[in-house]
């Protein structure tokens, strides 16, 4: 398997990247994520998954090794394949898509395009053990956190504040201070909109 592949970036697009290995391009299938991690320099590294199917074989590029992982811990669920896996780490970065799992955010989960309730509750189902143990997560924290996150959100969305705009502020108030109260949240939020 190919487990990485280094060389000089020749073209980049937001799904894709070329990779000009020893004069042989490698097509790349990429998230969004990674796509905003790409250094600006010629020379890139990028940790790939190959996927063999009957009629093709895909490789999908990561900016890190976490972030592979948690593309092949998603596509160990059944009803998520490598498009929805990627479009899931093209929505939400790994670090919201772990906290998400370990925190039974199913509402984070299920805003990403194509994935359902039902598959939403799968992947927490089959992945918050794996992610807990693997990340070293404690599952208190990271739910009580995320309480306080859901109640400031609904509270700001109730004074007018448009969601994504909103959580985007939050989250990064929760990633500076994660065991953060929901008034702190909120006035944090409030001078930052």
């Amino acid at each position: 398997m190919i487990t990485h592949i280094q060389g000089r970036l020749v073209e980049k697009n937001p799904t894709d990247v070329v990779i000009d290995c020893n004069g042989v391009g490698y097509f790349i299938s990429i998230s969004l994520h990674t796509f905003s991690q790409l250094p600006t320099s010629e020379n890139v590294k990028l940790f790939t998954h190959l996927l063999v199917r009957e009629d093709s074989h895909t490789l999908y590029g990561f900016s890190s090794e976490a972030e592979r992982e948690i593309f092949r811990l998603l596509i160990s669920v059944s009803g998520i394949g490598a498009s929805t896996a990627r479009t899931m780490l093209s929505s939400l970065s790994p670090d919201q898509v772990t906290e998400a799992i370990a925190g039974n955010d199913i509402a984070s989960i299920q805003s990403v395009k194509g994935i359902g309730s039902k598959t939403a509750q799968r992947v927490i189902l089959d992945l918050k053990d794996k992610i807990l143990k693997v990340y070293g997560l404690s599952g208190i924290s990271a739910v009580s956190s995320n309480t306080n996150k859901n109640e400031a959100l609904s509270a700001l969305e109730t004074l007018g504040f448009a969601r994504k705009q909103v959580e985007k502020v939050c989250d990064k108030i929760i990633a500076q201070d994660p065991e953060a109260s929901v008034e702190s949240i909120i006035k944090q939020a409030l001078k930052n909109l």
